[in-house]
């Protein structure tokens, strides 16, 4: 039996030397000092035309096994050799990928991502993804170097806790500019709406919109809250007055009695009417 180091060891020779098929393995090494090497698969991103608006065939290099420590900087450094990077994607598992928008929040939407992840790296033209595939003749490519080291340990939580520090000026500049983007869109739908009101579609279809004195509910947290309350206080005061069965049966029979009386009261009313009603010419 081999010690374990010389398991590793080989372990790791048989995953730097072999990558599944399509793929080519990229030997990187995290700092000079490290002695195993870790392996990127790399190949050509190749999907239909249209599916992938993001990541454009021929441009798109796509890895597999990119550790946590390497970021987007990482890697747009790392393959800077073979071409112009145009833009690094790095995500949690493979999937179609849409253009963002120009406007990125710097304090919302934020999505940590753990363990080994997969990235699509753009290039400006397709040449740099060969050069990329054919950086594997090479030595192992290092992440972290003098001129570029990646901060681990106490400096990277350090570095962490300083970015979660939120600026209350920049936050309600954001907030701001979203709101007003908002308000924009939702008057431009507005006046489409009144402009496409009673005008009917292509099969002769007209959208009728609810409106009058009474148009509904505003759909907001506090108006949503005031009718729970309503239910609640009605739901309540029912499992009151009605909260055994025999309680039930009396209120029932009490109802009915109640009819009964007033229904006998009103034939004596009407019999009296009608005896009211007689002739008498003197």
């Amino acid at each position: 039996a081999l010690p374990r180091a010389e398991k590793m060891a080989a372990a790791t020779g048989r995953a730097a030397g072999a990558a599944p098929a399509g793929y080519t393995a990229l030997a990187v090494k995290f700092a000079e000092r490290q002695r195993s090497p870790h392996c990127l698969l790399v190949k050509e991103h190749q999907v239909r035309e249209g599916t992938d608006t993001a990541h454009p065939p021929r441009r798109t290099l796509f890895v597999l096994n990119v550790p946590p420590y390497c970021g987007p900087d990482s890697l747009s450094r790392l393959f800077s050799r073979c071409g112009h990077v145009q833009s690094v994607d790095i995500c949690d598992k493979p999937g179609p990928g849409e253009k963002k928008d120009k406007l990125t929040s710097k304090f919302f939407d934020h999505k940590t991502l753990k363990g080994f992840q997969v990235a699509y790296v753009v290039f400006r033209k397709p040449a740099a993804v060969q050069a990329a595939k054919a950086l594997s003749q090479q030595g192992p490519l290092l992440i972290s170097t003098e001129s570029h080291p990646v901060k681990t340990g106490i400096s990277k939580w350090i570095a962490s806790y300083e970015a979660s520090i939120v600026d209350p000026k920049e936050l309600k500049a954001e907030v701001d500019a979203y709101m007003q983007d908002y308000d924009k869109k939702m008057a431009e739908e507005e006046a489409k709406a009144a402009k496409e009101e009673g005008v009917p579609d292509e099969e002769g279809w007209v959208k009728v919109t609810r409106k009058g004195r009474k148009p509904g509910l505003p759909r907001t947290e506090a108006a949503n809250l005031r009718v729970l309350e309503k239910e609640k206080q009605k739901r309540a005061r029912k499992e009151l007055l009605n909260f055994y069965a025999w309680q039930h049966r009396e209120t029932k029979r009490e109802h009915i009695a109640q009819l009964r009386k007033k229904f006998e009261e009103d034939k004596q009313r009407i019999a009296l009417m009608r005896a009211q009603r007689k002739f008498r010419p003197y």
